[in-house]
Formats: structure tokens, C-alpha cells, sequence
């Protein structure tokens, strides 16, 4: 069976990747293949098609494709908590949204942008007229040679890049304290981001319901077992053929699993107050041409507990910790160009 990613192998996908190599998806009698993703891949679409059996999607992004008839399911929320930034030199005085007001603001586009205009929304600014757009490459170059203001990164990846840099005033590589971070989560406009959407008209049939639990159960395992060793999931990423190397997998891995731990109900349950959140965002806040991501209210089965629950049940009972409750984050020491 297949699972479509949502970009190239790297550490944002190591529990897969840990559940492949570690053999938990074996345990389970399921042979999995990762799909990679790339720029113009979009995994819902993938699995919508019946070309992979599950797919990982930002749920913002899956829910709009939702709307325009694909029948997918979230069943398991892996990332509890948002990784989004908008990053600016701390020279600049950009300090919050009400400060990108005149500048010149990055962002990748492709749905991955309505964190960032229900930031600034909030902030009294309207994103088509306040500020000037500027498509950005997934990349932090634009940032860093001065040509935008702010820019959008991933806290466990583009902004890692930012750290992996030589500042051409001191020779050596950029500190934290050079840059100021605007958190969509502090401001109060994220939204979840990775997640195991299924095929809804397959969750009918009993055979793909208990494939679904014994995937989610190796996932768990796998997620657990990349908690508790992330020097060796970082391994197994770079051997996978990263794209970035092995200082950067590490800091992702250690960024990724502050996303995921620690849960206090379970890795992988949809919080309703986040979803809500995630909904509301899609529904009222506007882009630039003044388009929202959803028109009403997703219907059907957007989403269910059921089946992770399930798989956290069986996790348990084979002794693997699900919370993760005494999880606390390494220090990464990142090097030049994360090799």
C-alpha cells in the first residue's frame, strides 16, 4: 500500500519513514511504500484519485480540495500544534503583524499562506492593500539578500536555513537573536498542519477500516520511536537521501516532535477547539483578491477520532507511551548549510 507525502523526504516525515525501516508496518502485516511529494504534487488530490491509500496534507489545504468534491477523511492528526513563522531581521522593528503594514511580505503561496492573512487580518491590515505580496521560493535567499522585509519559514526547516547562513558582517553563522519571529500560534491564527487523511468511500469497507487502525498503530510506534530517538530517525532520513543534511535533519526532527509531544489525550486525536479554529480561519479570512479557502462548513466525515483511537489503544497495550508526556526538546547545534 502506498502513502503519498506532502514534500521530499526529510525529517517532517521520520515516524513514516522509522515505521518502514524499523519494520512496525510489517509487525502489522502491511507492506508500505512512501510516495515522495514535491512542488506540484498535491497528496489529497493523489489519494482522491486512488493513486495512494492515505496522503499527508495540511488540513486547511485538504479541506478546500474537500469542497471541490475529494472524498478524504482526516483519521489521524499528527501535528497537534502549528510550525509556522513569518521571520524578519530583528534590525528591522518587525516585532507583529500591525509592523508588516508598508512592507514587503513573503509568502509561498499554494494554501500555505492563510495563517499569515488572518495574522495581519487581525491585525486591522487587509493583505491586499497594506502590505506588498511577494511570491517567495521555498527558500530563505530573498530574506537574507535583503529583497523582502519578512518572510515565511517552517520552524524546523526554513528557518533552520537562516541559522545555517554566514552573516557577512561578523563571518560567522546568523544567531537567533539576529532575527525577530512572528509565531502564528502566539498571535492566534494557526491552523493543523500535517495529517493521515483517508478515503472516505473505502472507510465503508471493513477491510480498509482495519487497515487503516494497523497503519495508524505502526505511525504511532513509529512517531513514539523517533521521540525517543531522534539521532537515529535523523540517520535514517539522511540515508533516505534528504535533500538537507544531517545537522539540519536533527534540528527538523527536534522541531517536529515539539509539533507532536507532548499530547496529552494521545498523538494523533483532532482537538475540536483547533479544528473549529482551523474552519473558522478558512472561512472568514480573505487573501489578497479577497477569496477565503472554504465557502460554508465542511460536510460529511471531514474528520474521526475513531480509528486513531483505535490504534491508541492497541499502541498502548503493546507498551508504547502515546503522550510522550515527558517529552522536552534537545539543543541542536545547527552548522553552515546544515551539512
Amino acid at each position: 500500500m502506498k502513502l503519498q507525502l506532502q514534500w521530499f523526504f526529510q525529517a517532517q516525515f521520520a515516524g513514516y519513514i522509522a515505521a518502514v525501516d524499523k519494520g512496525f508496518y510489517k509487525e502489522q502485516g502491511l507492506d508500505v511504500q512512501l510516495l515522495e511529494g514535491g512542488v506540484d504534487i498535491v497528496p489529497q488530490t493523489v489519494l482522491a484519485q486512488g493513486k495512494a491509500d492515505y496522503a499527508v496534507a495540511w488540513v486547511p489545504k485538504a479541506l478546500a480540495s474537500r469542497e471541490q468534491g475529494a472524498g478524504i477523511t482526516d483519521v489521524g492528526q499528527i501535528f497537534a500544534r502549528s510550525g509556522t513563522y513569518q521571520v524578519a531581521f530583528a534590525s528591522s522593528n518587525i516585532k507583529s503583524p500591525a509592523d508588516f503594514k508598508g512592507k514587503k511580505v513573503g509568502n509561498w503561496g499554494f494554501g500555505n499562506e492563510f495563517e499569515l492573512f488572518a495574522g495581519m487580518t487581525k491585525a486591522g491590515l487587509d493583505p491586499g492593500k497594506d502590505v506588498t505580496l511577494v511570491q517567495q521560493q521555498f527558500d530563505m535567499q530573498a530574506l537574507l539578500k535583503k529583497e523582502i522585509d519578512v518572510a515565511q519559514a517552517m520552524s524546523y526547516n526554513e528557518y533552520a536555513q537562516l541559522l545555517e547562513a554566514t552573516n557577512p558582517a561578523t563571518g560567522q553563522l546568523y544567531k537567533p537573536e539576529d532575527f525577530s519571529i512572528i509565531d502564528w500560534k502566539t498571535v492566534g491564527s494557526s491552523m493543523l498542519q500535517d495529517a493521515v487523511w483517508a478515503n472516505t468511500a473505502k472507510l465503508s469497507d471493513k477491510a480498509y477500516q482495519d487497515q487503516t487502525v494497523k497503519f495508524l498503530t505502526a505511525t504511532i510506534k513509529g512517531w513514539a520511536y523517533c521521540r525517543d530517538n531522534a539521532e537515529e530517525c535523523r540517520d535514517l532520513v539522511v540515508a533516505k537521501g534528504s535533500k538537507l543534511g544531517k545537522s539540519h535533519q536533527l534540528w527538523q526532527m527536534n522541531e517536529v516532535n515539539k509539533l507532536i509531544w507532548p499530547s496529552s489525550k494521545g498523538i494523533g486525536l483532532v482537538d475540536e477547539k483547533d479544528w473549529n479554529q482551523t474552519v473558522d480561519i478558512s472561512m472568514t479570512t480573505k487573501n489578497q483578491v479577497g477569496d477565503t479557502v472554504l465557502k460554508k462548513k465542511p460536510e460529511g466525515q471531514a474528520y474521526t477520532n475513531d480509528y486513531m483511537q483505535t490504534a491508541l489503544d492497541a499502541a498502548k497495550a503493546a507498551g508504547i507511551d502515546v503522550t510522550g508526556s515527558s517529552f522536552s526538546p534537545k539543543t541542536v547545534t545547527l552548522t553552515a548549510g546544515g551539512a
